[in-house]
Parts: structure tokens; C-alpha cells; sequence
């Protein structure tokens, strides 16, 4: 008779339900009945006392090798169900007595089969026999108890088991024995006591591994199945990439995974549809990646991943999409997203979004700019330099060379600070802390420390020198550019000048010429006739003074309105018809494109909507005011054909409403020397102090750089701004003056006092000299403004697409608005600003910027160039005219402020070292030049502004720019976020979408999953490794993983659009 088999962990003949209250029933299975039907078990002898059965019933517990929590369950049944239990066990037992319940016959038969190396002398049937035999002992130890399993471990069974495996023939090693035998070493793992057994074996991982060279895909679906398993068990994981490297040496492969490589890539005859072994690999390949070392360590995983990706995994992971099955597409999710993961973790290091690791040049330079400027830069290029040194031959063994630089580098990365290898393939007893700590010398570490520590301080205070330096010739230079700018300004500006004066002088000259030549006419004329005529008479002599009077006589202003007075029609002729009306009188409107003649504005005729909608809370623009405005060339009446009424009346219905909604210690001051000297207040000596020793100059240094205008550059514009709030006063002069006699004594703040108050005219010098150290940058901070407002005025008055998006808004508020808000012709500006106040009935999210930016990306595509067109605007937004006016006007006085000076220095005596006047003199002419230009640009913007003020409608008088520039910044604002909120609502969409179909998906396998699980669980055996197995097989055990992943991966998505990828990333199958 056939052993039982046993469910979970040795009871598959007993279902116990291990609840608080129910009573428990002892069933048996009908083998011969397909329905299972279960029958109740009796006890067929008398209970023994309670103490004598807690001792047989321990005895059967330990045999059933059962967990913590189940070993407590069984405990606290009744006595009277524990009798039972015991009983059904012990008689079990004696029914399976015989010689194929020990393991000392499985024993033999392995080790006589094993003898007989070749299947091709036996008969078919004795093969069936060899097969069979080891299928009992695959099914007894799962079933039987645990002492047949320590019994078989005691007499080295799982030794001759792999014997079998060592010295099996190419034939047996391609049937069903083969795979049977790799069933047993499974089976014998399902329990802890043997699982431990195996993976203390010093050869089995080896010897199963080597089983992958078959070509049976069962064989090799079990023995990746098993080494998938065990890479996920406590000191498994080095054990299996032990035996890959073993397999690597016993199949001639020129590197390991190899042959998983090539498995997975294979598509032709049996493996063309075989997905079972694909699904096996990948399953392999992920347990590596994910456990042992790679759980904690990043760069242990980007190393193994690195081996994979070498052999050209990623293309075939693309290629297996085609087969189209869950479960296969569930393992390659994990490998591309643990991947994605990993590699933005790492390119973060260096501030990146991703790294090209096929790249060499970006490898490089990645590691060059972060050795660069470090004490490992050296070292770097030393191991350069020795890499072109190293020996090549093509056709020789140099490669050994650089496999051991490539070991030495990936032992240095991945070894740990205790000098462990978590990877097997690299050099053995290498310890590279041991090594680094041979190299370095703490006492040499030290000196050179202070030896480093030394040279940057001198360092530092060489690059202070180079830095002033630095600043005294980027002064000079900017000064020498600037002057040469304003000087082609002003040849250009003069060589205009002459050309106009010349053309001047020759029409003087002309018009002289015809003066004297009808005076002259006018005197010949007057000879025959009589006495010549008085000045001024018809056909007299001209007097002087009217030669103004034939200069071209300026036209005539025009008429109010701004419109030239048309001329009258011409009369009819006789008999004919009347004249027709002439043009609209003087001061009259220009209708609009849409509108009617005549001087009174009728109502448009504008469809109107079927149902009450929501207002659209615009300004209306009066009529008197559209005259000259964008608005006369705009008709909203061509939108209307356009727009789909219909749409646009469903989504805005007015059913439901909705509502907007620096100080120092006082102490300090008191601390002076002794016998110092000082007659200024406390405070202020102690912050001009402040001031001198941050300031690093002498006083004959200080007033040295004053007189020469600091021409070194001794002085930056901080510290000068600084200087003016230290200048002596008159009553800290006059208490100086008193104690000029005691100039040794004085303290250090009273002493510079005294010797800048002896230079004539100091503050003014000191101004002087701010002002102009300051110019230039004061004129680029104002020059950028008058450009952008002149920039934005240009932009706004052109743009096609805003004009384009104005006749859009004012058709939809026409068409939404009714009696005196609607029927308009145009609206203020500011009104485009309240387009999201009015929000969808249908969606409270969606508003009619978001409708009107869908409108417009289906209708008028070229508009959403927008931001192109109006790229200026957003500046202009910042510019107040106030403000900007004033620092102008402050510049304007600032110069003429130095021109003072100027005249009053050049009205004094000159002492050597003053070089006021000759700095000052070439400064005011280059100033007052590009201050004029300054001036220009301004009143040019003004006009422009103006303008473009008036084209839309607007008061130029009561609108500033920041105003009128800020209503279409908000408004480009508010479309671009409008765009992405479009552009998020859809994606979301089809988020949504695609989650429900997964969610779908995932619940019609799981219960699929479930259904086959249930149909099976009373029909096979099952066990812990067996759970194990089952959830790698089926990418359950990476579930955890799989959902951490796919939330980083969302919030990473933005920071990857934008990154270049050597590959492109595939899309995932969840």
C-alpha cells in the first residue's frame, strides 16, 4: 500500500479546526471515491490516564514537525480528541509497515541505480520501476514522520542522492529520474531539519545547480524553483551565487548567468511557447537582485544587475512582453522597477536624473568632475596614466590584466566594513580595509594635516589678494567698455546731427536763393507799369521779415475727434440723382466689424442659449470708448460659427450657484585703552571701529584712495556706503581741532575722523565718488525696466493670439450674458482675469479658463503660442512708473550734485595727488551721455505705453504699467496653470481607467488563483518550503515590494520626464 500523503505539515489526513467552540470531528479520505466523501474515526481501545497521553501525544507532535503556533493549538485540544488524533496516527503506522517505510531501502536502490550509469540497456519498464521507486521516496519524505526523515539524514542519504545526480549519463539525465531526484532534494528541504541538512551540505547547492545543463524544462524549472527559494532563506543567498559561479567552471561559460540568459532568450522549438521556464528565470533573477546583501546595499544590487544588463537582459525582457501572461509580466515589472528605482537612486548622488552607464565619456567625466579639485584627483590620473601603460595584445591573455583591476574595483565597492564579500566571483582574502590601513600612517595623516591647514590659510589670504586685483581690472575694463560704447554713441549721434544740420543749411540756402529771385521779379515787374509797389503789396517787394512767411506752412490742427475733416462731394450733375450722404459728422464712432452704419450702434445678433446660464463677470467697455481700440478690428460673430453651443451651455448651466470664496552691547562701547584719547560719542567710535577693521586700510591709505578717486580700487562700494554714515561732523571738529595737539593719544575712531576732516571737501568728494562707483550699476538696473516696458507695449499692441483669444471671451459673454451685460462689443482687460470665477455645473473643478483653454487647443491651435508673443510681459508686470521715475529722477540729481562739485574743485588751488578733477571730468561725460540715452528710451516706452493703453480701451492717465502689464501676467499665469490642471484631469482620467481595469484584472486572477489553490490543496502535498517555492514562482513574495515601488515611481515621474535614457523604459503590466 501506497504511503498517505500529509497536508501542511504531516496531518493531510487530519482536517482539525483549531476554533474555540467547535467540537473536533476525525475524518479519513475515501481513496476510491473522486467526491472525497469524509468518514468519522473511532478510537478502537480505552484512553489511558491523562499524564500517559500528554507523554504519547508530545511524541506524535514532535513527529509531525509542526510551527510554534500549531504545536500550541494541538497542545490545547481535549484529551478525549488527542486520543483520537493518537490513535488514527498509530494506525496509519501499522498499515504502512514494510520494507518501503525505512530509509535503508530508498538507500540502496539510489546507490544500485546509481551504479548503473546508462539507461540504454534497460527496458522501458524497468525505467518506470527506477522512476517509481523514486517517486515513493519524493512522496515519503513528505508524508512520513519525522523520525524516517532524520533516519535517511543519519545514514548520508541526501549524499547518495547527489552521487546519483554527479554520475547520471547524458540519457538519465534528460528522463523523469532526473527530475524526480531534484523532487526528493525539494521534499527533503520542505522541513526545517532537513532544509538545515541541505544547506549545511557543503556541495548540494553546487551539485543541484548543475542539473541547469539539462535540457529537460521540468528539471530545470525545479532546480531554479529551488535555488529561487533558498536565495530568500537566512544565508542562502551567497550560497547560490557560490554554485552559479561553480556552474560557471563545470559548464565552460565565459561568465555565470550565461545560460539563464540564453534559456530566457530562447524561441525556437520546444521553448518557442514555453513559458513555465521563462516565468522560472525571472523569478531566479529577481530573488538575487532583491535578497542576501542586495536588501540593504544599492551597490550590491546595481553590481549583480550590472552582470545581467552585460549580457543583454533588457532587449530580451522586451521581447517577452509578447507572451502576454500575468505572471510573467508580473516578475519583469519588478525587474524594470526595481531597477528605474535604484538607477535614480544612484544618479542622485551626483545631482542627476539618470546615468548612462553605456556611456564611457559620461562615465568619465562623472567621475573626473567629482575627483576634480581633491586629493584623490592625482591618483586618478595616475591610474589613467598606468591603464594606457598596460600590456595589449589581441590575440594574448592581457585580458586576466584587466579582470583583476575589474575584481579589485568591485571588491572595493561592495566589500563591508568588516571585510566580508557578500559576492563570491572576487578575490579571496583581499581585505581592503587591512590594506588602506597598511598605506596610511596616522602620525603622517597628521602632519600633513597641518601642513594642508597651513598652506590654506596662505591660500586664502593669495586668492584675497587675486580677488582685489581681479576687481581693479574688471573695473578698469567695464569702464574702458563703457567709454568706448558711449563714444561710437556719440559719433554716431553727432555724425547724424551733421548730416541733418547740412540738409538744414541747404534748404536755408535754397529758400534764400528763391527769395531774392521773386524779389527781383517783383521789382522788374514794377518798372514799366508805374512806381513800384509798397512792401507787401500784391505784386510788390517782399520785406525781410516775410521770409519766414515762405517757409512751408505747418497743416492745419485737426478737427476734435482725431479725424480729418473729409472733403465735401462732389455736385451732381444735371438731372442726375442726389449726392449720397456724405461720411458720419466729425467726432463720430467707426463701427465695429459686425455692427450696423450709422452713428447709433444696434444690437448685435447673438444666438441665444436654450437655458438660463451662469454670468460671465466681465467689465463692459463703453461705446464712446471703442473708437481706435483693438475692438473695431475683432468680430465675435465668426466664434460663434465655430463654437459648440451646445457644449459650452451644458457645462456652464445656471442650475446650481456656488460662492467665491543689527545691535551691539552698550558694554562695548566703555572699551578703550587707558591713555587713549577719545572725544566722540561711545556708540559711534565703536561702530566706526567696526567699520576700519573690516575695511583692512590705513588712514594715508583711506584718504590716498579718496583724492586719486580710487583709482585701485582700495575702496568696494559697500564700505563706501559705509563711509558716509562716519563723516565729521562740525561739532567733532571743532572738539578735534581742540586736541590736534595730542594726535598720538587720540583713539582710532577719533583719529580718522580728524585726518579725513583735513580733506576740502570731503563728504562731497566721497559722495562724488559713490555716485560713480554706483552709476553703472544703477543705469542696469533701470535700463532693463524702460525695456521691458517698451518690449511688452510692442508685444501686447501685435499679438495675433491674444487678439484672437479677446474675440473668443467676448463671444462667450455675449452668449452667456443677457440684457445690459450682454450684446457687447468689448470689455476692459481686467475682465479677463474673472474668467475662472465662473465655475461648471457639471464639475465643480472645471471653470471657463479651463473650457476656454480646451476651445482653444481643438479650434485655434496657433494661439497657444501666447506666452511666445507677450515673452516680455511678465517683467513689465514688475515695473512701477512711480518708482521708476523716482530712481531716474535720482540718477538726474545724483549728476548734477557731481557736475557741482566739479565746478567748485576746478575753482580751488590743486595739490598734488588730486585727481578730482581729471576722474570726475571724464566720468560726467560719459554719464551725462548715457544718462540721456536712458532719458530717450524712457520717453519712448512712455509713448509706446500710451498706445497700447488706448488700443485696448483703457485711460492711459489712470493706468500704471505694473497695473495694465499685471492683468496679463495673471492672466498667462492662470492659463498655464489652467493647461496643466487640463493636462492632470486627463492623465487622471486615464489613470483611473487603467487602475479599474487592473484592479479587474488582478481580482478575476487572484480568484482564479484561489479556486485552483482550493482544487488542489486536497489532492497535493504541500509544506513550508513548498509555500515558499509557490510565492516566488508566483512574484507574491515581491507584492510588498512591487506596491513601494510603484508608489515611488509616481513621485519620481516628474523628475524623469525630462531625463535622457539610454533605453527606453518599457511600460509595466500590473
Amino acid at each position: 500500500m501506497a504511503p498517505r500523503k500529509r497536508s501542511g505539515r504531516g496531518i493531510s489526513f487530519i482536517f482539525c479546526c483549531f476554533r474555540s467552540n467547535d467540537h473536533l470531528e476525525i475524518t479519513y479520505r475515501l481513496r476510491n471515491d473522486s467526491s472525497f466523501a469524509l468518514q468519522t474515526m473511532e478510537p478502537a481501545f480505552p484512553m489511558p490516564p491523562v499524564e500517559e497521553l500528554d507523554m504519547m501525544f508530545s511524541e506524535l507532535v514532535d513527529e509531525l514537525d509542526l510551527t510554534d503556533k500549531h504545536r500550541e493549538a494541538m497542545f490545547a485540544l481535549p484529551a478525549e480528541k488527542k486520543w483520537q488524533i493518537y490513535c488514527s496516527k498509530k494506525k496509519d503506522q501499522e498499515e504502512n509497515k514494510g520494507a518501503t517505510s525505512w530509509p535503508e531501502f530508498y538507500i540502496d536502490q539510489l546507490n544500485s541505480m546509481a551504479a548503473r550509469k546508462s539507461l540504454i540497456a534497460l527496458e522501458k519498464e524497468d525505467e518506470e520501476e527506477r522512476n517509481k521507486t523514486i517517486e515513493s521516496l519524493k512522496t515519503a519524505l513528505r508524508t512520513k514522520p519525522m523520525r524516517f526523515v532524520t533516519r535517511f539524514i543519519d545514514l548520508d542519504g541526501l549524499t547518495c542522492i547527489l552521487n546519483f545526480l554527479r554520475s547520471m549519463d547524458y540519457e538519465t539525465s534528460e528522463s523523469r529520474i532526473h527530475t524526480s531526484l531534484i523532487g526528493c532534494i525539494k521534499a527533503l528541504m520542505n522541513n526545517s531539519l532537513g532544509r538545515a541538512h541541505v544547506l549545511a551540505h557543503s556541495e548540494s547547492i553546487n551539485v543541484i545547480a548543475q542539473s541547469l545543463s539539462t535540457e529537460n524544462i521540468k528539471t530545470k524549472v525545479a532546480v531554479l524553483e529551488i535555488m529561487g527559494a533558498v536565495c530568500l532563506v537566512p544565508g542562502g543567498h551567497k550560497k547560490v551565487l557560490e554554485a552559479m559561479v561553480h556552474y560557471q567552471k563545470y559548464a565552460s561559460e565565459r561568465t555565470r548567468f550565461q545560460t539563464l540568459i540564453n534559456d530566457l532568450d530562447r524561441s525556437t522549438g520546444r521553448y518557442r511557447d514555453e513559458v513555465s521556464l521563462k516565468t522560472a528565470i525571472m523569478s531566479f533573477i529577481n530573488a538575487v537582485l532583491s535578497q542576501g546583501a542586495g536588501v540593504e546595499s544599492l551597490d550590491f544590487r546595481l553590481h549583480l544587475r550590472y552582470e545581467f544588463l552585460m549580457l543583454g537582459i533588457q532587449p530580451v525582457i522586451d521581447k517577452l512582453r509578447e507572451h502576454e501572461n500575468s505572471t510573467l509580466d508580473r516578475h519583469l515589472d519588478f525587474f524594470e522597477m526595481l531597477r528605474n528605482e535604484d538607477e535614480l537612486e544612484f544618479a542622485k548622488r551626483f545631482e542627476l536624473v539618470h546615468i548612462d552607464t553605456k556611456s564611457a565619456t559620461q562615465m568619465f567625466e562623472l567621475t573626473r568632475k567629482r575627483l576634480t579639485h581633491t586629493e584623490a584627483y592625482p591618483h586618478f590620473m595616475s591610474i589613467l596614466h598606468h591603464c594606457l601603460q598596460m600590456p595589449y595584445k589581441r590575440n594574448g591573455n592581457t585580458v586576466h590584466y584587466w579582470l583583476l583591476l575589474d575584481r579589485i574595483i568591485q571588491q572595493i565597492v561592495i566589500q563591508n566594513d568588516k571585510g566580508q564579500d557578500p559576492d563570491s566571483t572576487l578575490l579571496e582574502n583581499f581585505n581592503i580595509k587591512n590594506v588602506v590601513r597598511m598605506l596610511v600612517n596616522e602620525n603622517e595623516v597628521k602632519q600633513w594635516k597641518e601642513q594642508a591647514e597651513k598652506m590654506r590659510k596662505e591660500h586664502h589670504e593669495l586668492q584675497q589678494k587675486l580677488e582685489k586685483k581681479e576687481r581693479e581690472c574688471d573695473a578698469k575694463a567695464q569702464e574702458k567698455e563703457e567709454m568706448m560704447q558711449t563714444l561710437n554713441k556719440m559719433k554716431e549721434k553727432l555724425e547724424k546731427e551733421l548730416a541733418e544740420h547740412k540738409q538744414v543749411k541747404q534748404q536755408v540756402v535754397d529758400l534764400t536763393a528763391q527769395v531774392h529771385e521773386l524779389s527781383r521779379r517783383a521789382i522788374c515787374a514794377s518798372v514799366p507799369g508805374g512806381p513800384p509797389l509798397p512792401p507787401g503789396a500784391p505784386g510788390g517787394p517782399l520785406p525781410t521779415s516775410s521770409l519766414g512767411s515762405l517757409l512751408p506752412v505747418p497743416p492745419p490742427p485737426p478737427p476734435p475727434g482725431g479725424l480729418l475733416l473729409p472733403p465735401p462731394p462732389p455736385p451732381p450733375p444735371p438731372g442726375g440723382p442726389p449726392p449720397p450722404p456724405g461720411p458720419p459728422p466729425l467726432g463720430g464712432i467707426a463701427p465695429p466689424p459686425g455692427a450696423p452704419l450709422g452713428s447709433a450702434m444696434k444690437r448685435k445678433n447673438i444666438p441665444q442659449p436654450t437655458n438660463a446660464l451662469k454670468s460671465f463677470n466681465w467689465s463692459k467697455l463703453p461705446e464712446n470708448k471703442l473708437v481706435g481700440t483693438v475692438w473695431t478690428d475683432i468680430d465675435d460673430a465668426k466664434v460663434f460659427k465655430v463654437l459648440d453651443l451646445e457644449d459650452l451651455e451644458r457645462t456652464f448651466s445656471a442650475y446650481q450657484r456656488q460662492q467665491k470664496e543689527d545691535t551691539l552691547d552698550d558694554a562695548l562701547s566703555s572699551r578703550h585703552k587707558v591713555k587713549e584719547l577719545s572725544v566722540i560719542d561711545g556708540r559711534r567710535a565703536q561702530n566706526c571701529n567696526i567699520l576700519l577693521s573690516r575695511l583692512k586700510l590705513p588712514n594715508d591709505e583711506i584718504k590716498r584712495a579718496i583724492m586719486t578717486m580710487d583709482e585701485q580700487e582700495d575702496l568696494p562700494k559697500d564700505m563706501l556706503e559705509q563711509l558716509l554714515k562716519f563723516v565729521p561732523e562740525k561739532a567733532d571738529i571743532d572738539l578735534l581741532e581742540e586736541h590736534k595737539h595730542e594726535l598720538d593719544r587720540m583713539a582710532k575712531a577719533d583719529r580718522f575722523l580728524f585726518e579725513m576732516s583735513r580733506i576740502n571737501h570731503y563728504q562731497q568728494r566721497l559722495q562724488s565718488l559713490y555716485f560713480k562707483k554706483k552709476f553703472a550699476e544703477r543705469v542696469a538696473e533701470v535700463k532693463p525696466k524702460v525695456e521691458a516696458i517698451r518690449a511688452a507695449s510692442k508685444e501686447v499692441f501685435h499679438s495675433k493670439s491674444l487678439k484672437q483669444i479677446l474675440e473668443v471671451v467676448l463671444a462667450f459673454g455675449n452668449y452667456m450674458n443677457k440684457g445690459q451685460r450682454g450684446n457687447a462689443y468689448g470689455f476692459k482687460i481686467s475682465s479677463l482675469n474673472k474668467i475662472a470665477d465662473t465655475k461648471s455645473s457639471i464639475d465643480k473643478n472645471i471653470t471657463l479658463l479651463h473650457y476656454l483653454i480646451t476651445i482653444v487647443e481643438k479650434k485655434y491651435p496657433k494661439v497657444l503660442n501666447l506666452h511666445e508673443e507677450l515673452k516680455d510681459v511678465p517683467e513689465a508686470a514688475k515695473v512701477n512708473m512711480t518708482e521708476l521715475e523716482k530712481e531716474i529722477g535720482n540718477l538726474r540729481s545724483g549728476l548734477r550734485a557731481v557736475e557741482t562739485e566739479l565746478e567748485y574743485q576746478k575753482s580751488q588751488p590743486s595739490h598734488p595727488g588730486d585727481k578730482f578733477i581729471t576722474v570726475v571730468s571724464q566720468f560726467i561725460t560719459l554719464a551725462s551721455f548715457g544718462f540721456s540715452d536712458v532719458e530717450d528710451l524712457l520717453a519712448e516706452a512712455k509713448e509706446l505705453f500710451t498706445k497700447a493703453v488706448k488700443h485696448f480701451g483703457e485711460e492711459p492717465g489712470k493706468t500704471q504699467p505694473d497695473e495694465f502689464f499685471g492683468i496679463f501676467d495673471q492672466f498667462l499665469q492662470a492659463v498655464t496653470e489652467a493647461k496643466q490642471e487640463n493636462e492632470n484631469m486627463r492623465k487622471r482620467k486615464e489613470e483611473e481607467e487603467r487602475r479599474a481595469r487592473m484592479e479587474a484584472q488582478l481580482k478575476e486572477q487572484r480568484e482564479r488563483e484561489r479556486k485552483a489553490r482550493k482544487a488542489k490543496e486536497n489532492s497535493e502535498e504541500g509544506g513550508e518550503f513548498d509555500d515558499l517555492v509557490s510565492a516566488l514562482r508566483s512574484g507574491e513574495v515581491f507584492d510588498k515590494d512591487l506596491s513601494k515601488l510603484k508608489r515611488n515611481r509616481k513621485r519620481v515621474t516628474n523628475q524623469l520626464a525630462d531625463g535622457s535614457r539610454e533605453r527606453p523604459v518599457t511600460k509595466l503590466n500590473f
